[in-house]
């Protein structure tokens, strides 16, 4: 047998790792973070990673239409777009360490290889993979910073992917302190309409595929369309060994902010802490923000129409980060935010007017390459010319850039020279230290950098101060060559970083809201803390409706 890592038996945090099977998509992210949100509002420090199967290193590179958007966190990684559940709940940023993939542990094990740390030992799954798995699942609760770690695991159990992952659960719950780890399956109860009865084989499925890779469930969450029957809840906990009050019923629900809610109904949280023994939170959680936040959300007094255009609009999770923005920008304006999807290849000048027929407002979304990139050039021209609310965000930046120079400022061949590398007019243009730079993962300017706000201007009246910080995500950015054509045509850079003098926000003071960033402000918006752009552009539609 290969020599094995150890596995540090002095916890200082307890873990819950979090399973899911019969299908993909049933809510994972959404289960992990509601729990965290329930404990959280306990008095208990927590705090969620995920940890992916696919061999990619990070989804940086991946087509959103294969895994929606990629979020960034602060400190630079490209992550699972779960890690914006996870903030949008806890209003807790994460980092490199919230989101492991199968590529990372086995890129940083063979890494090791060469180096020669395993004394020429034969490097296997079982156990070189596995530590190195356990390793990173310990690390958020070895500096005592959490009181729970809670652990999505990607995928569906019985995935050929998945298995060292589950082995690894496997390992740690044998090598933990007891009470200090426990597990949440999450499954499906689909309903026959033909039998009009919900069925339980596939959960009983699911966890004899768990078991029989060595993980035991402490606790059941069934999604289901209806209530779980009592007989049915006794009959999941007989055959798949769990007590009956650890059968949690997981219903649809109206949106995903309600689901904390449902999950104290239930006691998800009191069965955790038990299990768990956890001690020192208080006896009923804090919802009452949490409540106020859903009040003003189901019931809003205003409504508005905003035309959201891109080229990945047919997948909804391309853009989960923005459309959740405008949960919260229109919850906080009371404003119940209808976004209009528009494929930005279908746009052109014959029929641009009427996809933009009753719109309040227009946010050109983020991407990159080159389709639909006069689409959305097409879709800036008509917002600015009729004076409707705009938002742009990174690439809807420079679109708004280019745009300008086109037909404000009379350079008719301007372009980006992403799009067009032979421009004679490069507004935008690859910043200088991304030119050389051959290998796509994880190169961009990723990560906070800081912003000075002009005075005065909509961006800093919206954020209500001169310096932030943004989280970003791209190769190039406005050409400053041509920023005092710009500013004496009418659009001022009211954002620069102050260490590289980037520009950062434009925007056209004469238009009612004509307001756009490089970086990407929806990645920053919590249920707690909606973002200011985003709730100053919702009340600039509101106005707009009311003119």
């Amino acid at each position: 047998m290969p020599d094995r890592t150890p596995t540090p038996t002095a916890a200082t945090a307890k873990y819950i790792f979090v399973t899911g099977g019969v299908t993909s998509s049933l809510g994972k992210g959404i289960i992990s973070a509601s729990l965290a949100k329930l404990l959280q509002a306990r008095g208990f420090r927590v705090t969620i990673q995920k940890f992916d199967p696919y061999i990619n290193i990070d989804p940086g590179t991946l087509n959103p239409y294969e895994h929606g958007e990629c979020y960034v966190t602060d400190d630079g990684a490209e992550t699972d777009l779960d890690l914006g559940h996870y903030e949008r709940f806890l209003n807790v940023p994460t980092s490199q360490a919230n989101n492991v993939t199968t590529g990372r542990i086995y890129n940083h094990v063979i890494s090791k290889e060469r180096e020669g740390a395993y004394l020429g030992k034969t490097v296997q799954v079982v156990p070189h993979i596995t530590d190195e798995i356990k390793r990173r699942m310990l690390l958020l609760g070895e500096d005592d910073k959490f009181d729970v770690v809670i652990t999505e695991i990607g995928g569906c159990i019985g995935d050929i992917e998945s298995l060292p992952f589950v082995e690894a659960v496997r390992q740690l719950r044998w090598e933990l302190p007891p009470n200090d780890s426990l597990v949440i399956h999450l499954t499906l109860l689909p309903y026959l309409k033909a039998a009009g009865e919900l069925k339980t084989k596939p959960t009983q499925h699911s966890v004899r595929d768990l078991r029989e890779a060595g993980l035991q469930p402490d606790i059941l969450v069934c999604r289901s369309e209806y209530p779980i029957p009592a007989e049915m809840r006794r009959k999941i906990a007989l055959f798949c060994n769990v007590k009956i009050n650890s059968v949690i019923e997981s219903l649809d629900a109206d949106s995903i902010y309600s689901v904390p809610l449902l999950m104290l109904k239930e006691q998800l949280d009191d069965r955790v802490i038990k299990k768990l023994k956890l001690t020192g939170g208080t006896v009923h959680p804090d919802l009452e923000a949490w409540k106020d936040f859903l009040g003003r959300l189901k019931n809003p007094t205003e409504e508005v129409t905003i035309a959201l255009v891109g080229k990945y609009v047919e997948l909804p999770d391309a853009y989960k980060s923005i459309n959740e923005a405008f949960v919260h920008a229109g919850a906080q304006n009371e404003c119940k935010v209808t976004v209009r999807s528009i494929q930005s290849d279908h746009i052109n000048e014959d029929n641009i007017a009427q996809l933009l027929h009753g719109v309040d407002g227009v946010l050109v979304a983020p991407g990159f390459g080159e389709r639909g990139f006069e689409g959305k050039i097409l879709a800036v021209k008509h917002v600015r010319e009729n004076k409707i609310p705009f938002f742009g965000i990174c690439l809807g930046m420079q679109v708004a850039v280019v745009e300008y120079a086109r037909n404000v400022l009379g350079l008719s061949d301007a372009s980006s020279t992403e799009m067009d590398p032979q421009t004679p007019a490069p507004v935008i243009a690859m910043m200088e230290d991304q030119k050389d730079i051959t290998q796509k993962g994880g190169t961009m300017r990723l990560g906070a950098y800081d912003c000075e706000l002009r005075r005065g201007s909509k961006a800093a009246k919206a954020y209500g101060r001169n310096h932030i910080s943004e989280r970003h995500r791209h190769r190039y950015e406005f050409n400053n060559q041509y920023l005092p054509q710009f500013e004496e045509a009418g659009m001022i850079a009211s954002g620069i970083n102050p260490d590289t003098g980037l520009v950062e926000v434009v925007e056209v003071p004469n238009h009612p809201w004509f307001v756009a960033g490089q970086f990407h402000p929806e990645l920053k918006s919590t249920v707690q803390n909606p973002h200011p752009l985003f709730v100053r552009f919702v009340k600039a539609a509101i106005q707009h409706r009311k003119v």
